[in-house]
């Protein structure tokens, strides 16, 4: 109940102009569906399955399922902006309506049908991704490729 009210907020602050770019831009590179290191294999944290869907227009979801054992960390995208032909900046809500949530800036690699995280760091937080490498392990975030379901 309090995430359909977090929704219907999100949805009401948003302006009609912001959240019809933002569906357009998701539209236009193709971001809408289910993304994976290896579409064929099981959700897992080394495969990570993102599911990227609109639940009304300018209500965007962004749902990583990392297997059964996992509960799914979603993202609520408040805005997105085109920053270059392969990349886009965008304001999330990292597990809206839950008591974790945080606001995150990301920067997503978008090309040749692939997607990866360049760039993520919560509101008044360290950077936890940089130049797609995570900054506290060391390794190159997942390069998802769009799964034809």
């Amino acid at each position: 109940m309090r995430a359909a009210a977090v929704f219907l907020f999100l949805a009401a602050a948003l302006p009609a102009a912001a959240t019809s770019s933002i569906d357009e831009l998701f539209h236009r590179l193709g971001l809408f569906g289910t993304w994976a290191g290896n579409c064929a294999a099981p959700a897992s944290p080394a495969n990570p399955h993102v599911t990227i869907h609109a639940i009304a227009p300018g209500i965007i979801l962004e749902d990583h399922d990392l297997g059964p054992d996992n509960e799914v960390n979603r993202y609520s995208i408040l805005s997105a902006e085109q920053l270059s032909a392969n990349q886009i900046a965008l304001q999330v809500i990292f597990q809206p309506g839950k008591e974790d949530e945080e606001r995150q800036k990301l920067v997503w690699s978008v090309r040749d049908g692939t997607l990866r995280t360049l760039f993520n760091q919560p509101q008044g937080g360290p950077v936890r991704v940089k130049d797609g490498v995570a900054v506290g392990y060391g390794s190159k975030t997942p390069l998802l490729r769009k799964c034809e379901h």
